[in-house]
C-alpha cells in the first residue's frame, strides 16, 4: 500500500465517516478534509473536524503508520506544529508536537470497506506494461476525453516554459527564440542539442542581415557546425568556407566549440548536412517567420511556410564531394509536423500568453489536423485498444504514459480514479 491510496481515502471520504473515532478513543466528524496542496509541510491544508465536541481547524498528516512522524523527523518541523490530525493506515506509537502535547490519530484500516481495498488491490497489481491495461479501453468516454484535454495542455505548459525563459532573457525577440527552437527541431533527436547550440552561438542580428543571400546563410552554419574545416576540393566547399570567414571577420564572431555532428545511424535524408542546408533555405525565405506562423491559421498554412528545398548542390549531394542522384529534398509533411508539435505549437500558445490572448481552441484544432505520432508507446495504446486519431491524442497519451503511467500516479490520474469508482 502507498500514501496516495490514504490521502484518496481521505479526500474523497472513502470511509465510515459517520461512525469514526480516534484511537485515543474520542468521537470524530469531519466537516472538511482540507486542500490537498502536494507541497513540502502536511499533507492537507486548512481541515475542519470535530473531536470529542471540540471544533478545530488546521493540517492533517498522512502515514501509513504513526512512526512514520518520527522517521520524517516531523517532530523538529515547526511546519507540522498545525497539525490537528494524524491519519494514519496503523497506528504503532504515540505522536506528540514540538510542545508535547499528542496529536489525535485516526486509524483508517478499521473504516475503509474490503471492496474500496480490493479495487485499489486489483489497480496496482502487476501488468505486463501499465496498471489499467486491460481497462483503460473501457473507460468512460466522458471522462477520458476530459482527462486528455489537461493533459494535452500539462503537456503545453511544460513545453512552453522553457520558451517563455528564454524569451525574457531575449528581450522578448520571439524571432530569435523561434531560431533556436526551430533549429533544435531540425537536429532531431540525435543533433538537436548541437543544432540549438549553432543557433545560441549566433547573434540573431547576424542570421537576420545574411539571411537575404542564401549561400551566406549556408556559409554561416555550416562554418559554426564545424563542417568547413576540412580540406575539399570541392568548389561549392571552398566557396562556403571563403563566405565563413568574411562572414565572420565582417560581424567579429568569435570561436567557440560546438560537440561535432552525428551523421552515424541517420538516413540520407536527414543527415546534418541536409538538415542545416534546409534551415538556411528556410530563413532565406522567410525573414520574418515568427511573424508569419503567428498569423497561420491552419496545418496547410504551416505547410506551405516551411515548403523549403535545398539548393541544388545539395540535391545532387549528401556530403561534400561525393556526388549522388538528383533529389528535391524538401521538408516532408512528417518532419513538419514534428516541428508544429514540439516547436509551433508551444510558441503559439506561449506568445498567446504573453500578449493575453486565448488561443487554446485553435491550437487543439491544428493538432487534431495532424496524423498520429508512430512510437513505441502509441503502438502499446493501441494494443490495449486505447483511441487514437491525431497528434491532439498522441500528446495527451504521452504526456498520461510518461508523467503518471511511469511513475505509477494512479490516484492522481482520472482513469486510476475511474477504475476505484467501479
Amino acid at each position: 500500500m502507498k500514501e496516495d491510496f490514504l490521502h484518496y481515502v481521505w479526500q474523497f471520504k472513502k470511509f465510515d465517516v459517520l461512525n469514526v473515532k480516534t484511537v485515543q478513543g474520542q468521537d470524530m466528524f469531519i466537516l472538511n478534509t482540507g486542500q490537498y496542496l502536494q507541497v513540502a509541510g502536511p499533507d492537507f491544508f486548512n481541515a475542519q473536524i470535530t473531536i470529542g465536541g471540540q471544533k478545530w481547524a488546521g493540517n492533517v498528516e498522512i502515514h501509513l503508520k504513526s512512526s512514520d512522524w518520527y522517521i520524517h523527523n516531523h517532530e523538529r518541523d515547526a511546519a507540522y506544529d498545525s497539525v490537528i490530525l494524524h491519519v494514519v493506515w496503523e497506528h504503532d506509537t504515540e505522536v506528540f508536537r514540538q510542545d508535547n502535547t499528542e496529536i489525535p490519530v485516526l486509524e483508517l484500516k478499521h473504516y475503509v470497506s474490503k471492496d474500496i481495498l480490493g479495487s485499489y488491490n486489483a489497480l496496482v497489481a502487476a501488468k505486463s506494461w501499465i496498471f489499467c491495461e486491460k481497462e483503460i479501453s473501457g473507460i468512460d468516454r466522458f471522462v477520458f476525453e476530459n482527462w486528455k484535454e489537461r493533459l494535452f495542455f500539462e503537456r503545453l505548459e511544460r513545453k512552453s516554459q522553457p520558451i517563455l525563459n528564454l524569451a525574457k532573457a531575449a528581450g522578448y525577440d520571439w524571432e530569435a527564440v523561434l531560431f533556436d527552437f526551430i533549429a533544435k527541431n531540425f537536429g532531431l533527436n540525435t543533433n538537436g542539442e548541437i543544432f540549438y547550440a549553432i543557433a545560441q552561438s549566433l547573434p540573431f542580428s547576424v542570421v537576420r542581415r545574411e539571411s537575404f543571400e542564401y549561400e551566406n546563410l549556408e556559409a554561416l552554419f555550416f562554418g559554426r557546425a564545424g563542417l568547413l574545416e576540412a580540406d575539399h576540393e570541392d568548389l561549392y566547399f571552398k566557396d562556403l568556407k571563403r563566405r565563413y570567414d568574411y562572414i565572420c571577420h565582417k560581424y567579429r564572431i568569435e570561436l567557440v566549440y560546438i560537440d561535432p555532428l552525428q551523421f552515424f545511424k541517420h538516413r540520407p535524408d536527414n543527415f546534418p548536412t541536409i538538415r542545416l542546408a534546409q534551415l538556411a533555405q528556410l530563413y532565406h525565405k522567410h525573414q520574418n517567420l515568427f511573424s508569419k506562423i503567428t498569423e497561420a491559421a491552419s496545418i496547410e498554412d504551416i505547410y506551405t511556410l516551411f515548403d523549403a528545398a535545398v539548393p541544388e548542390y545539395w540535391q545532387m549531394h549528401y556530403t561534400f564531394d561525393k556526388e549522388s542522384a538528383k533529389k528535391r529534398k524538401s521538408l516532408t509533411h512528417s518532419f513538419i509536423d514534428l516541428i508544429v508539435m514540439n516547436t509551433i505549437v508551444p510558441f503559439k500558445f506561449a506568445y498567446g500568453r504573453h500578449i493575453g490572448k486565448e488561443n487554446t481552441e485553435s491550437l487543439v484544432e491544428m493538432l487534431k489536423n495532424i496524423t498520429p505520432e508512430k512510437n513505441a508507446i502509441m503502438d502499446k495504446f493501441k494494443f490495449f485498444k486505447a483511441e487514437i486519431n491525431s497528434a491532439y491524442d498522441t500528446q495527451s497519451l504521452l504526456q498520461l504514459k510518461n508523467e503518471y503511467c511511469a511513475h505509477k500516479r494512479c490516484l492522481q490520474c482520472a482513469v486510476g480514479l475511474e477504475l476505484l469508482k467501479k
